[in-house]
């Protein structure tokens, strides 16, 4: 494998694909697929035209993806822009091919990145970012998955569990990511939740409720990003609020607890306190013990430590931190708040700093950079 020379043909293969009328970023995504099927086919069948193995690959990774896309927003458009409450319409097309994706022969993992892909409209970035893996890892993963569902029968539908996964993935995306989905993935759980009493489809559609009631609330009118303590309550959606708790109620009392009942239990005490201040940061910490307990995140873990910061003091949430994997997402971020609540704002200003750097989104990282800015100018002063 000649590494350099796939390095000097990537600017041509873009170039080949811009003439073929592909916009130059979505040009950049399909020539990155060809470079990692070149990096796994090449050694063992080496092409006689690299540049035109390249730019073909590349072409047909560019079809599949604006075919995608073109899937998706024909698909928004019949979205309102606020869910519509109640149960959900018949079950459409959309939601079938949710199922057919997570096809038992793929890895639950494989099945969730395949169809953020083909039928969320996601680009490989966006997917690597939510995996938190590089993007490469991403392209090799959505690759082989296709490879394995292309000789297969889709007569054999996915389990329901690995479709929810897939639906908490686009709603995160679609909240705080680049591709505005959230709405979609409420949607497509309504339709769900209408088909099977499964507690945890009851458990999601109420995260996603009760998430997405503050969303009115979470940029500023300058598109800064509003902390949750921060925010103008007001603002937030007492309709969602009110179903999301409801389908919350109906769907702990089946008690069969999963994750997303629990996230949901901690999304309604957030939406329950009328102000930051009266947070039941105690009852908060309990249920991410449960959460912890269910699924062992390193996530659920760096959240609570922030709950457990709030209720018992700073000191306490940074020693519930220090088992933490420091390379964790967001954890210098934690690390910065918690350090300024115990009275160090040098070590707090350095940690936020250090969060801008590796923050995934513009608005978090123009957060985080303000944040550092505002402890040094106390400093200084």
């Amino acid at each position: 494998m000649n590494e350099s020379l796939l390095r000097e043909l990537v600017p041509a293969v873009i170039g080949a694909l811009v003439r073929r009328g592909a916009d130059f970023a979505a040009a950049e995504d399909a020539v990155q697929e060809a470079l990692v099927a070149a990096v796994r086919v090449w050694p063992d069948d080496p092409p006689r035209d690299p540049k035109g193995w390249l730019v073909t690959v590349a072409w047909r990774n560019f079809l599949d993806a604006t075919r995608a896309e073109t899937s998706r927003r024909n698909r928004e458009v019949l979205v309102e822009a606020e869910p519509v409450p109640g149960p959900g319409e018949a079950v459409d097309d959309t939601l079938h091919l949710y199922f057919l994706c997570a096809h038992p022969s793929l890895t639950p993992a494989s099945a969730v990145a395949l169809t953020l892909r083909a039928v969320g409209g996601l680009t490989t970035r966006q997917i690597a970012q939510a995996y938190l893996v590089p993007e490469s890892t991403m392209a090799q993963r959505i690759s082989r998955a296709k490879r394995t569902v292309s000789s297969v029968r889709f007569d054999q539908h996915g389990d329901v569990a690995t479709v929810l996964r897939v639906l908490y993935l686009v709603f995160n995306e679609g909240y705080s990511g680049d591709v505005d989905l959230a709405v979609e993935a409420i949607r497509l759980t309504r339709q769900l939740a209408a088909k099977t009493k499964h507690e945890e489809v009851a458990g999601l559609l109420a995260l996603m409720l009760l998430h997405h009631a503050r969303r009115p609330a979470r940029t500023a009118p300058d598109g800064r990003l509003v902390p949750l303590a921060d925010q103008d309550r007001s603002l937030w959606n007492t309709r969602l609020i009110s179903e999301g708790v409801d389908v919350l109620q109906a769907a702990l009392a089946r008690d069969r607890l999963g994750e997303f009942q629990a996230q949901a239990a901690i999304a309604a005490l957030h939406a329950d306190a009328q102000k930051a201040e009266e947070t039941d940061w105690v009852q908060i910490v309990e249920w991410y013990d449960e959460l912890v307990r269910l699924t062992d995140s390193p996530v659920a873990r760096l959240n609570r430590a922030v709950a457990v910061g709030e209720a018992d003091g700073p000191r306490a949430g940074l020693a519930a931190l220090a088992g933490l994997d420091p390379s964790l997402p967001r954890h210098a971020a934690v690390a910065a708040y918690l350090h300024e609540r115990d009275g160090d704002p040098v070590t707090a200003a350095r940690l936020y700093a250090e969060a801008a750097r590796s923050a995934h989104s513009l608005p978090e990282r123009d957060h985080l950079t303000r944040q550092a800015a505002r402890l040094n100018a106390q400093l200084r002063s």
